[in-house]
C-alpha cells in the first residue's frame, strides 16, 4: 500500500510553485497602479511588508519540523501547541476564508479574461458561467489529487512568472528615475504613507503557510517545506519589489495611478500590442493558478481538522486518488454561492466586506502560530542556549500579525470576532458527539 501513496506526493518545485502561485494572483498585476498616488515611497512600504512576510515565512519553515508529518498549517501548529478548541477556532476561520477569498480569484479570472473576450463585461449571465466553469473544473482536477493539482500549479506558476520577469528585465532599459521625484507625493507624513503602503501591499503575502497545509502529501517534509517556504517567499518579494519599481520607472505617477493595467502598460512601452497581450494572459493564468492552489488548500484544511474530529466525518473522506473530494465539492459549492453574489445588483459592496473579512481570519492564524512556535519550542526545551533567537524571532512575527490585524480596521476586527465566535456552538457539537461515541 505505500507505494501508491508515494507516487501522489509532490517534491521541492512542486511545493515552491504552491506557495509562489498562492501569494501571486491576478492582483500584482494591479499593485503598481494601486500605490502609484504615493510616489516612490510606497516602495518602502513594500520593504516593511516583505520583511515581515520573511519573518513569517521562517516561523512557518520552523514549524513545519517541529509538527512534522502533520497537514494542516495553521491549523496543526495550533492545536500542537494550545489543543483542541485553539486549533478549531484556526482552522474554522482559516477554512472559511479560503473558500471566501476563492470567490474573489475567480472574480479576478473572469475581470483579466474579459480584456481578451469583451463579452463578459457587458454579460453578468456569461461572466458568472465562466467563474464557475473555472471552479468546478479545477475542484474536478483537484480531486484526482495532490501530485495532480501540484503539475498545474508548477505550470501555471512559470507562465504567470516569465511576463513579470520580461517587465522586470526589460524595463530598466526604459527606466527615467525622474518618476520617483517628489518621493512622497500623497500629502501624507512619510511615517503614515509608509504605514498605509505597508498594509496594503502585507495582503499580497498571504499564501506563505502554503506550502505547510498539505504536510502529509510531499516528500521528506522536514527538508522541502521549510525550502519550498522560504524559496518562494523570497522569489515572490524579488518580483513584487522590483516589478514595482520598473514600472513605477516606466511610467509617470500621474498616468500610472489611472492605469487599469500597469504591467501591460509597460510591456507595451517595450514592445507595442503584443506585449501587452502577453501581461493580459498572464494576469488570466495567475488568477486560474491561484484558484487552483487555494482548492487544493480548502480541501486539506478542512480533512485535517475532521481527521482530529472536530469537523465532520464527511470532510476526510478520500477517493481512490487521496484527494478529499467531497469536502472540496463542499467548499467550492459556497465559493460558487459568494460569487453569485457578487453579481447580484446592491451586494457588491457586502461581498468586498466578506473578501476583508476572509483576510482577518486568514491572518488569525498566523497571529496564532508564531505563538505557538515560541511555545513548541520552549515546551520541548530544544536548543535552549538560542531562547534569544527564538523568543526574537517569534515576537517579531507575532508583532507584525497584529499590526496586519490592526490594519485591517475596526469594522473588520469586530465582524471577524463574531465570525470566529460562531463556530463555538458547532465546536460544541463536534466534542459532544465525539464523547458519546467514546
Amino acid at each position: 500500500m505505500a507505494e501508491p501513496v508515494e507516487v501522489k506526493k509532490i517534491g521541492l518545485w512542486t511545493s515552491t510553485s504552491l506557495v509562489i502561485g498562492n501569494m501571486i494572483g491576478a492582483g500584482v498585476f494591479l499593485m503598481p497602479a494601486a500605490l502609484a498616488s504615493f510616489g516612490g515611497i510606497s516602495t518602502i512600504g513594500w520593504l516593511f511588508s516583505a520583511f515581515g512576510a520573511l519573518l513569517l515565512a521562517s516561523v512557518f519553515s520552523k514549524l513545519s519540523v517541529l509538527v512534522a508529518n502533520k497537514s494542516g498549517g495553521p491549523y496543526a501548529f495550533t492545536k500542537a501547541a494550545f489543543g483542541d478548541f485553539a486549533g478549531f477556532l484556526v482552522a474554522w476561520g482559516y477554512w472559511i476564508s479560503v473558500w471566501t477569498s476563492n470567490a474573489a480569484i475567480a472574480i479576478a479570472f473572469v475581470s483579466a479574461l474579459s480584456v481578451f473576450f469583451p463579452i463578459l463585461d457587458q454579460s453578468p449571465i456569461i461572466a458568472v458561467l465562466v467563474g464557475l466553469s473555472a471552479i468546478w473544473g479545477l475542484t474536478a482536477l483537484n480531486s484526482r489529487g495532490v501530485r495532480a493539482s501540484g503539475k498545474m500549479q508548477l505550470i501555471t506558476t512559470i507562465l504567470k512568472l516569465s511576463p513579470l520577469f520580461i517587465v522586470i528585465l526589460g524595463g530598466f532599459f526604459f527606466f527615467n528615475p525622474e518618476n520617483f521625484y517628489p518621493f512622497n507625493i500623497s500629502g501624507k507624513s512619510n511615517f503614515s504613507a509608509i504605514a498605509i503602503t505597508a498594509t496594503m501591499t502585507l495582503y499580497a503575502f498571504l499564501g506563505i503557510e502554503s506550502a505547510t497545509v498539505p504536510s502529509g502529501n510531499v516528500k521528506n517534509p522536514e527538508k522541502t517545506i521549510p525550502k519550498a517556504t522560504m524559496i518562494g517567499t523570497i522569489i515572490t518579494t524579488v518580483v513584487y519589489l522590483l516589478g514595482t519599481v520598473v514600472v513605477m520607472g516606466m511610467i509617470p505617477a500621474n498616468i500610472l495611478s489611472e492605469s487599469p493595467a500597469p504591467f501591460a502598460d509597460a510591456m507595451e512601452i517595450m514592445s507595442g500590442d503584443w506585449g501587452r497581450d502577453l501581461v493580459g494572459a498572464g494576469a488570466v493564468i495567475a488568477a486560474f493558478g491561484a484558484l487552483n492552489g487555494w482548492i487544493l488548500v480548502q480541501g486539506q484544511v478542512a480533512m485535517a481538522t475532521a481527521k482530529d474530529d472536530l469537523f465532520p466525518r464527511i470532510f476526510k473522506r478520500e477517493n481512490k486518488h487521496g484527494a478529499p473530494v467531497l469536502g472540496m465539492v463542499i467548499g467550492s459549492f459556497l465559493t460558487s454561492v459568494i460569487m453569485l453574489l457578487n453579481f447580484t445588483d446592491g451586494l457588491v459592496e457586502q461581498f468586498k466586506f466578506i473578501v476583508l473579512l476572509a483576510t482577518l481570519c486568514c491572518l488569525i492564524p498566523y497571529l496564532f502560530s508564531t505563538a505557538a512556535y515560541v511555545l513548541l519550542v520552549l515546551q520541548e526545551k530544544l536548543a535552549f542556549k538560542n531562547t534569544v533567537s527564538v523568543v526574537s524571532l517569534g515576537g517579531m512575527a507575532f508583532l507584525f500579525s497584529l499590526w496586519a490585524i490592526f490594519g485591517a480596521g475596526e469594522p473588520a476586527v469586530f465582524y471577524g470576532f463574531i465570525l470566529l465566535m460562531s463556530g463555538i456552538p458547532f465546536y460544541v457539537l463536534m466534542k459532544t458527539r465525539n464523547k458519546d461515541k467514546d
